[in-house]
């Protein structure tokens, strides 16, 4: 295998169809690129002329050290890291490649200096971090709910939601209120109301948007945003879904709404369930990602979905010397 540093029109060549998330299309790279900190650095391992392994970092190098981040910090990007195409059933191929491409990605970006502070946070389809482990770098677990709508209608999942999931959702459905789909402006009003919703609770939300903005648009049928309003067309409140091939992505809204005292956020839920299984905007979507896994009080409202809980891996630089970048780099992702 060797490792060739690409251009976003190469990276899209090598691109797969499946096994990678939203924010590994290139654009979203693109969008990512001009407002995150440092540059992109997209980095693909072949056999031949045959791509087998990406990696997408964003690198800042200053004097006083390097940081390797994937994703970068305060702009919503859950998960990044490295994709694996292994062209071989066996197991022995397949740890082969992932050790030989992390081991080839973290020289490439001076990962083992005491001067780099490396952090990735993998996709729910990289399942074996130990490559970086060996590489002596600190891993710890997180975790998502994904729901399947493979080969289900609306009734059988909606049989699968808790029973106070259900009643909701069908007090909600009984009431005067719509729901929609809407472009640019859409987003806006759910960017705002997510903002405020910061606000309320004296939490920082540094995401400009101008990069939302940008990232909506350039995503195009890749993003879609859900609306709710009363009858006289008010926002109540509103959920920005992104997409890959696989799965929607719950990506930004979703704060406390009601209408007539009853929440409405679980309609919004259901309406974008019901279009993953109906009227998906890519047809080889078969996910719903709730997110909000690793909050304990988002966990008691987002477990009723009856989704599975899937772990993923945060990797970052080991040793005390780290610990300082570390914090303030947790600091400014919230």
């Amino acid at each position: 295998m060797h490792v060739e540093q690409l251009d976003l029109s190469e990276w899209d060549d090598a691109l797969p169809n499946d096994g990678f998330e939203v924010f590994h299309t290139p654009a979203a790279l693109s969008v990512v690129e001009e407002y995150a900190p440092g540059h992109l650095e997209l980095y693909g391992g072949f056999k031949g002329e045959q791509a087998i392994a990406l990696f997408p970092a964003f690198v800042q190098r200053r004097s006083l050290g390097t940081a390797v981040l994937s994703p970068p910090p305060a702009l919503g990007i859950p998960r990044m890291g490295p994709i694996l195409m292994p062209n071989s059933p066996k197991r022995r191929k397949q740890e082969q490649l992932n050790q030989e491409f992390t081991g080839e990605v973290l020289s490439r970006v001076g990962a083992d200096s005491s001067l780099t502070l490396f952090r990735m946070i993998s996709t729910t389809a990289y399942a074996d971090p130990r490559p970086y482990v060996w590489q002596d770098l600190d891993i710890d677990p997180a975790f998502t709910y994904l729901l399947d709508t493979a080969d289900a209608t609306p009734d059988e999942l909606l049989s699968s939601f808790s029973k106070s999931l259900r009643r909701e959702i069908r007090n909600a459905r009984e009431l005067d209120v719509t729901v929609s789909i809407e472009g640019v402006e859409g987003a806006k009003q759910v960017y705002e109301d997510t903002r405020g919703r910061y606000e309320e609770q004296d939490e920082s939300f540094a995401m400009p948007w101008a990069y939302v903005r940008d990232l909506v648009t350039a995503l195009d049928e890749r993003a879609r945003t859900y609306v709710v309003r009363d009858p006289d067309g008010a926002f109540l409140g509103g959920i920005t879904v992104l997409y890959s091939n696989d799965a929607a992505y719950f990506w930004q809204g979703g704060s406390r709404a009601t209408y007539e005292n009853v929440s409405v956020n679980s309609l919004l839920h259901w309406r974008i369930i019901t279009d993953v299984v109906e009227e998906p905007p890519v047809d080889s979507v078969t996910q719903y990602d709730l997110m909000g896994a690793n909050t304990e009080r988002l966990c008691r409202y987002k477990s009723k979905f009856g989704a599975d809980l899937v772990p993923y891996y945060v990797v970052e630089s080991a040793g005390k010397r780290m610990e300082y970048a570390k914090k303030a780099y947790r600091m400014v992702s919230k």
